[in-house]
């Protein structure tokens, strides 16, 4: 599901209702956050968290005309699941300044040795930054957007009640959550159509 012009607010009624959409918003994120270790955070985006994303652009830069609203679905509606994917922002989180820029140094290509594995299924990794690439020989980025692409099969069984393991096999942050929570599972089949 896309973020449509229609569900749009003008910036007078968002003005309004920010307070009571914002606090929804956090709430349904809760649901499509996973913590990966202690450094990296995966927020499971749909149509709901990229509208807010949408919204907020739209009150932070004053954009009221047709051409700067459509610019910004532009920008923003690649990264809706598309009912056979999970997208998702990748953040990597250091609060120390020094141990983060060390830390990105040795993560080169740890957006790539994301994966998802469906219960019974194999593995399938993440395809990261499609819309621009965010490393070079010296280090990786902090925030990636990443599309994990499902089989028919993957959704089939998800939705009968397989469980789903996410993991990252990067040699300097292996890590892997072997069961979801289910309410973070059950947003994301969601996403499923």
């Amino acid at each position: 599901m896309i973020i449509s012009r229609e569900s749009l607010m003008s910036l007078e009624v968002y003005a309004k209702k920010r307070p009571e959409f914002r606090k929804e918003v956090i709430d349904h994120k809760r649901h499509r956050t996973v913590h990966l270790g202690n450094h990296m955070t995966l927020l499971f985006e749909d149509e709901m968290t990229l509208r807010y994303q949408v919204q907020e652009m739209l009150r932070i830069e004053k954009i009221f005309e047709e051409e700067g609203i459509q610019s910004e679905l532009d920008a923003y509606n690649p990264l809706c699941p598309g009912g056979s994917d999970f997208k998702a922002t990748m953040l990597i989180e250091y609060s120390n300044v020094t141990e983060r820029k060390a830390a990105l140094a040795k993560l080169i290509g740890v957006e790539d040795r994301l994966f998802i594995q469906v219960e019974g299924q194999p593995r399938v990794y993440a395809i990261a930054d499609e819309d621009l690439d965010r490393e070079n020989e010296e280090k990786t980025s902090a925030v990636h957007f990443v599309r994990f692409e499902l089989t028919p099969e993957m959704k089939q069984v998800l939705k009968g009640g397989a469980q789903m393991m996410i993991g990252c096999d990067h040699p300097n942050y292996p890590v892997h959550l072997e069961e979801l929570p289910q309410e973070t599972l059950a947003a994301l089949l969601k996403d499923l159509s």
